[in-house]
Order: structure tokens, then C-alpha cells, then sequence
């Protein structure tokens, strides 16, 4: 028997963006069409609406769903039936063709690229319009590329979808326009685009408040020299990726300090009434993740779900995580990208991933909104390129050819290189080595600005940020992380001036010492943000937009990793404006 052809009165109400982009597809009736989404936004409703369309007026006769992951194809299918278009998960090369009651199939791009043919005489065989999830993948090599262009070329429509333009690499991406510009790069473009900060204004996403955690490390390197660094403080790329690591090991102090703040911020946000709120911890590798797993359960008194790999096991445990109250998942690179745990709404980003990519597919995971007011919280090492990351999350990227990798960009390669033991040497002593780290909030980052300043774990005043309300708008947020820097610095000033009354002895005493360069950035953070605040009261703009403005005009990194000249030539500017 056939399948039914779905009825489009079954389905769903579609958002603004949704019914505008709908819109403007069946306007063009374009053989390709490229849909950018902010991660949580709807953009498998959106494709299934199309499908529907295009199945219903017989411009297609079947529907080929290309995932990144096995999990991915097992979600597509259950929601494509919520809607009556039955798509086969279980689909294997082997197979050739899906059995007729079935409106299509989906599939993996690994499982395409290693038989384009097969795929290439089913879309041959019917019309069939193709969904390209997460289309940035089709560039992971050049097997999976080739072997998409090859087996697709004959679909009648393409649909490519992605939260995430962009890629590290130069490799183009099957049926996705590139436009030259003035600079001589191709930039791709996309035909529809819904961005974090739309989807912020819209209620669609959460707010993220970043927690930046810093602190003392000392290891021992391959060489077998100790050496001690505050994580966050300026230095060479080795030595940020060596205390990176250390701070990472679950047998300092660290890792279970961030993680006692994390489930403490967890806690607040289910008695805030996100009962069932989730935390997830991201994992580099499945030795950790077991560690962090062990770590959590002597934290909360509860065990955590794990996920290591993307195994027949690792689906169902990810759903029966999403539809319980369990407190804590902890999973290595399996969860960051189109899976869908709508309750997760504390992360921590404990892994040494650092490109734009995959941080904002893990960052995705927690900003899918279920009413208003939601936020979610994400703790991570005060870590200049992740503070440049947090600070830009609204920053809309595309992905460009041909341009050349930045000096000053952290790069994954040179972080595995720099975190890589040395196995030629077989004495311990000659291998590198975590010695201990402590953990402190450094800062927290929202909206592209930073407040507070440094608070040791533990204390009062780390707890002042960990107990804000769980159910803000935007706007809320900068108010109350405004207010809590100032009453955090008021504090200071009173103890300040309360260790100068002494007798009067010491009324004589030398003038302050001048302020470190720590203290001086502190400082000078402290005072664009208030001037940047000032602007917002002053013109509505977003504070977000205010700092890349001035970004833009005077240069530089976030202002989370602006050196003191940089910062202080924003304040000039910000005065003037």
C-alpha cells in the first residue's frame, strides 16, 4: 500500500520566520534553497512543512533526510511521522529501496558517502526532494562531499539546512551557493536566515549566561619541568592548552569545584519552576567523561547518565535521559548537534574542542526555549579564545574560502599537539603531568559584556551569581548581573575604606599601590559596561550590538580578551557617540 500523502491541516502552527521563509520557497520554486537557523528555532518543522507541501501538489513523490549521526535519523523519523510523512530509519545500503509504504528514507552522510550509486538510482527512480541536515557536514571530507554532489544531483529539490554556516576549513559544500565579495572571498549564502538574536528578540531561544571559571594550574611537562600558570592570564598557545588541560583533570580540584557551582545553578533553576532542568557535562574523551560521571555522583549523591558513543545503546539512553527528571548527562562529542533534550539548561563545557563550529553546537544545546522567561547557564574555562566565542554568540558567520588562518586563532590541531603525552618517553617522570588546580568564577559574559569580577568558589559572592532568578527575560538579565557588579564592587570599596581606619598611626600611610594589569582591566571592563548600559538606557540597542559596534570602529577581540589600550580607546569611543 502507498503512503498516505500528508495533510497539511495536521500540522503544527509555524512561527513568523517559518511561515516567511515558507514563503519565500514557494515563491522561487528553486531546485535548491538554503535555510540558516539558530540551533532551537524549528528548522525540522520548517523542512517538514515543505515536504509536505511538495509531496501534496506531486512536485515530489519521495523525501531523502541526509543526518549527521544515527541518533539524528531515528529523531527525524519520529517527527516527520508526528506530521503523517513516514520516513524508514532503518535504512542500510544493502537495502537498494524502502518498502512502498514508506514516503522516503533517512539516512547518514557517512552512510552516502560510502555508496553514492545506491543512493543516486533512488533519486533517479522517483522525484525526490532532498533534506540536507546540518549541511556543513557534506564538507567533512571529501568522500562525504563527492559522494553527496553524486547522489543528489538528480533530486529534483534540494533543502539544506544548517545552525552553523560556517566551517574551519576550506572545503566546499555540495549545492550551497558562494558569492564573491569584495575582497575576492566566496562567502556562502543562504536564502533564508533566522539568527540567535532574532530568535532571542522572539522568545524562541533562552538567554546564556556564561560563568568563566579561572584559577591557579601546575603540571609537569613532558620534559619534566614543573610550571604553574593562572588560567585566563595571557600566554603562549602551548602553555593555554597545558593549564587548559589541567584544570580539566578530574583529579584536581578544578573540575569538581566548577561542577559543585554548576549543580548549585541547577538546583536555583528547578526551584525557580524548571522542575525537571537538565545539566549536561561535554567531555573530550570517554575516559573523562567516566571520571566527570564518578565526579557528579559524589556532588549531587545521584548518578549520571552517560553517553559515549553514538552506538545502538547511546539513542535510547539519550532519549530516556530527555524524558526523565535524572539531574546530570554526561557525554563526549555525541551530544552537541541537532539533538533535541529540550529541559537541558545547565552545561559545562569541559572539553578541549575549541573551534567556532562545533562550540556553537554544543552551545545549542541549551538554548531551546519551552515558555518565556527561561535561561540557561554555561560554565567553562577562562579560556581567552572560549571568552571570545561567549562573548560573540550573536555574531552571524558564513563560511568563506580561500582565507587565511589568523595568527592569534586557537586552533584544535595545535591543542591536541600541545595536550598530546609524549609516548616515546617511557618514564613517568618525563610525561606530562596535572600537579593541581583551583577554581574561581573569573567572570560571567551576556551579551557580548562582562560583569563581576574575581570570586572565589564557594564564597558569597560566587554564590550572588549562581542564585540569580532562573525565569528572566534578556533585559532582566543585564539588569540584575549590572546591579550585582555594583553592589560586588560597593563591598570592596567598604572593606577598602574600612582596613584604611586604622590608629592614627596609619593615617600617614603611603598612598594605594597602583592597581596590577588585572586589576586596571577589571576596572576598565567595569566602566565600558556601564557606559555601553548607559547607551542602551539611551537608544534601545541591544548591549550586544553596542560592543560590536565599537569592535568594529576601533578593533579588536571581544572585551572579554581586549588588552587595556584596546579597552580604554572603546571608552573614548563610546563617549563620543
Amino acid at each position: 500500500m502507498a503512503a498516505r500523502t500528508p495533510v497539511l491541516e495536521t500540522f503544527p502552527a509555524l512561527r513568523a520566520w517559518q511561515r516567511k521563509a515558507l514563503v519565500e520557497y514557494l515563491r522561487r520554486r528553486s531546485d535548491d534553497f538554503t535555510a540558516v537557523a539558530t540551533p532551537g528555532a524549528g528548522k525540522t518543522t520548517f523542512a517538514l512543512r515543505i515536504a509536505a507541501e511538495l509531496l501534496g501538489d506531486g512536485t515530489v513523490e519521495a523525501v531523502t533526510v541526509v543526518a549527521p549521526t544515527e541518533h539524528l535519523k531515528n529523531q527525524w523519523a519520529d517527527a516527520a511521522a508526528r506530521v503523517g510523512i513516514q520516513l524508514d530509519a532503518a535504512f542500510r545500503n544493502a537495502d537498494l529501496h524502502s518498502a512502498a509504504d514508506f514516503h522516503g528514507a533517512v539516512v547518514t552522510y557517512a552512510q552516502v558517502g560510502m555508496a553514492p550509486q545506491v543512493h543516486r538510482r533512488r533519486t533517479m527512480t522517483r522525484r525526490t526532494l532532498v533534506i540536507l541536515d546540518e549541511i556543513h557536514h557534506a564538507g567533512d571530507s571529501r568522500s562525504w562531499g563527492d559522494g553527496v554532489k553524486n547522489a543528489f544531483e538528480p533530486a529534483v529539490r534540494r533543502l539544506m539546512l544548517t545552525g552553523t554556516p560556517f566551517r574551519s576549513d576550506d572545503n566546499p559544500i555540495p549545492f550551497v551557493s558562494y558569492e564573491r565579495g569584495g575582497d575576492g572571498l566566496l562567502r556562502s549564502r543562504a536564502d533564508s536566515v533566522y539568527g540567535y538574536s532574532d530568535a532571542l528578540r522572539d522568545g524562541v531561544v533562552r538567554p546564556v549566561l556564561f560563568l568563566a571559571y579561572s584559577g591557579e594550574t601546575r603540571w609537569r611537562t613532558n620534559a619534566g619541568e614543573e610550571l604553574a600558570a593562572r588560567l585566563g592570564e595571557p600566554m603562549t598557545q602551548d602553555l593555554v592548552a597545558q593549564a587548559w588541560r589541567t584544570a580539566l583533570d578530574p583529579a584536581g580540584d578544578w573540575m569538581p569545584q566548577v561542577l559543585r557551582a554548576a549543580d548549585a545553578r541547577l538546583t536555583v533553576l528547578r526551584n525557580a519552576g524548571m522542575a525537571d532542568a537538565g545539566g549536561l557535562i561535554i567531555a573530550t574523551d570517554q575516559q573523562t567523561a567516566r571520571s566527570y560521571a564518578k565526579l557528579i555522583e559524589q556532588v549531587t549523591g545521584e548518578k549520571a547518565a552517560v553517553v559515549l558513543s553514538d552506538d545502538q545503546g547511546a539513542s535510547a539512553r539519550i532519549a530516556t535521559f530527555a524524558a526523565s527528571d535524572q539531574r546530570w548527562l554526561v557525554a563526549v562529542r555525541m551530544v552537541s548537534e541537532g539533538v533535541d533534550i529540550p529541559r537541558l539548561a545547565v552545561g559545562v563545557y569541559a572539553t578541549s574542542a575549541s573551534t567556532p563550529l562545533y562550540f556553537a553546537q554544543a552551545i545549542g544545546r541549551f538554548v531551546r526555549a519551552r515558555r518565556p522567561g527561561e535561561t540557561a547557564s554555561v560554565f567553562l574555562p577562562s579560556v581567552p579564545h572560549l571568552l571570545g566565542l561567549a562573548s560573540e554568540m550573536e555574531t552571524e558567520r558564513d563560511h568563506v574560502l580561500g582565507k587565511p588562518k589568523e595568527a592569534d586563532g586557537f586552533d584544535d590541531d595545535l591543542l591536541e599537539r600541545a595536550q598530546r603525552d609524549d609516548q616515546a618517553s617511557g618514564e613517568l617522570e618525563k610525561r606530562f603531568a596535572a600537579l593541581s588546580a583551583t577554581a574561581e568564577l573569573d567572570q560571567v559574559i551576556f551579551d557580548g559584556a562582562s560583569f563581576g569580577t574575581a570570586a572565589q568558589a564557594g564564597t558569597p559572592e560566587e554564590e550572588e551569581y549562581l542564585g540569580l532568578p532562573g525565569l528572566l527575560t534578556a533585559d532582566q538579565v543585564s539588569l540584575l548581573l549590572t546591579k550585582r557588579q555594583a553592589a560586588q564592587l560597593a563591598a570592596q570599596r567598604r572593606r577598602t575604606a574600612d582596613g584604611a581606619a586604622q590608629p592614627a598611626a596609619a593615617a600617614t600611610a603611603a598612598p594605594p599601590a597602583p592597581m596590577s594589569a588585572a586589576q586596571r582591566r577589571v576596572a576598565l571592563r567595569r566602566q565600558l559596561n556601564a557606559l555601553v548600559a548607559a547607551r542602551h538606557h539611551r537608544t534601545g540597542q541591544p548591549h550586544g550590538k553596542i560592543h560590536a559596534e565599537l569592535r568594529r570602529l576601533c578593533g579588536g577581540p571581544p572585551s572579554a580578551q581586549a588588552t587595556i589600550e584596546q579597552l580604554e580607546e572603546r571608552i573614548a569611543t563610546v563617549q563620543t557617540l
